[in-house]
């Protein structure tokens, strides 16, 4: 457990969708997804802890800079720890590649499994929860005109309900492992449901 203060002490900036429960969240999914795929968790796990040990709010400019300043800073923890350059080599690159907004599909298995268990927690009701917590955009929770992106591009910075459109909507055909992506399926039905339900609550 002395580890684990470690990271918690070590954690930088970000806001509640990021914070030390996230990335137990994030440890846990990983741990599933390595015994359902017979992965070594060794590189996985330590990936996970320090996937987002630097994390800028959103709504700010340099947030797309948080995991490769993460990759950078947990290069530096892990050397004091004693991995080897092949196995640093290998976690810096799986969290540098992990971020949605990078855009990047990681060449690893452990790049893979740790995006996939990141992207879990976007999912289902803790992915809601995440949503509406980090929500606090100029717009409101959604457009009046148009809550469900029918006509229009969605705008997350504006309209929180637009965030279910701009990103999470999407993850379930970006998974990378096939326990990862069956547990997709499963929490996008749970995003599908909850926006059917506010659509019934919302509209005439």
């Amino acid at each position: 457990m002395k580890s684990l203060d470690c990271i918690k002490d070590e954690i930088m900036g970000g806001d509640v969708a990021h914070d030390f429960e996230h990335i137990m969240r994030v440890y846990r999914n990983a741990q599933k997804i390595c015994k359902e795929e017979k992965t070594d968790p060794k590189l996985v796990l330590c990936a996970a802890l320090l996937h987002d040990i630097v994390s800028y709010p959103k709504t700010q400019e340099h947030s797309k800079n948080s995991s490769a300043e993460s990759a950078k800073k947990s290069e530096q923890i892990l050397a004091r720890h004693g991995f080897s350059k092949e196995e640093i080599t290998i976690i810096s690159d799986a969290i540098r590649d992990h971020s949605f907004s990078q855009g990047r599909v990681p060449k690893t298995l452990e790049g893979k499994i740790l995006q996939d268990a990141d992207r879990l927690d976007a999912l289902g009701a803790i992915g809601i929860a995440r949503v509406f917590a980090t929500g606090r955009h100029s717009g409101g929770l959604y457009n009046v005109d148009d809550p469900f992106c029918k006509t229009r591009a969605p705008e997350d910075m504006t309209w929180t309900v637009d965030h279910f459109y701009q990103k999470l909507l999407k993850l379930e055909s970006l998974m990378n492992t096939e326990s990862g992506k069956r547990e997709a399926i499963k929490r996008t039905k749970i995003l599908s449901e909850f926006l059917e339900q506010l659509r019934v609550e919302i509209q005439p």
